[in-house]
């Protein structure tokens, strides 16, 4: 967990040296830490030796692109990723949240803005479980909040930060189905608008980590028109 007295760090992985430039001046100026790598094959190698709270990535890189350095990054970083790119389609942000990036943002990017996303991606990142939470049982699925363990038919199941949060929020309320809305208000601090995917994303993610059925989900259920339910019943086979 990032010491709340320390600069945040920050790995910044663009080519564009003027882009990158003015990335991290503005980041500096509000009391970040930056390093920067300019080659997607040579990140894992930099994560050896710097250890970032959050990895800023462009994703047309040379050596290895962002979409695919951002499905191995899982394996050698547990800290939020952002993704950074000119392609604004949302067939290319759906992709690239699948692969794992916590968020996208559309170049150009507006500075304050990616302030702002990284503070709050950080902010959700370190906030603590609820003292008063207890561990969730439901069949052959246990979650504890304390340690963010997951185990599904006595196997450990790994999960995300973001992905964590999700499914404690839905679990903390099985049986009850939660709006986009709600959900967007108490994870994300912001209003739906109908159109954005995050969501979306982390709960197929979700169904594909704890053997939902993709076509017809059992466990994580879609209510069409009204959001998404947990069922409790779900885990016992």
């Amino acid at each position: 967990m990032t010491n709340p007295q320390s600069p945040h760090r920050v790995l910044l992985v663009e080519d564009d040296v003027r882009l990158a430039n003015l990335i991290v001046d503005y980041l500096k100026s509000h009391g970040m830490h930056v390093e920067v790598e300019r080659r997607g094959d040579t990140v894992l190698t930099r994560l050896i030796n710097y250890k970032p709270d959050i990895i800023l990535l462009d994703i047309m890189l040379p050596g290895l692109d962002g979409l695919s350095l951002c499905e191995k990054l899982p394996d050698y970083f547990a800290g939020p990723i952002l993704l950074m790119s000119a392609l604004g389609s949302s067939e290319d942000q759906i992709k690239g949240l699948e692969l794992g990036a916590d968020d996208y943002v559309v170049k150009p990017v507006d500075p304050a803005l990616l302030v702002a996303r990284i503070n709050n991606l950080l902010r959700r990142q370190n906030q603590p479980p609820q003292a008063e939470s207890h561990c969730l049982t439901f069949g052959k699925l246990s979650i504890d909040p304390h340690t963010h363990a997951i185990r599904l038919d006595n196997k450990e199941v790994d999960l995300t930060s973001h992905e964590f949060e999700l499914l404690w929020l839905l679990a903390s309320q099985a049986g009850q189905v939660l709006s986009r809305q709600y959900i967007y208000q108490l994870l994300l601090n912001i209003d739906f608008d109908g159109k954005d995917r995050k969501i979306d994303v982390r709960i197929s993610r979700l169904r594909k980590k704890l053997n939902d059925n993709i076509e017809t989900p059992f466990r994580i259920k879609t209510v069409w028109g009204q959001g998404y339910l947990f069922a409790p019943e779900a885990w016992n086979n």
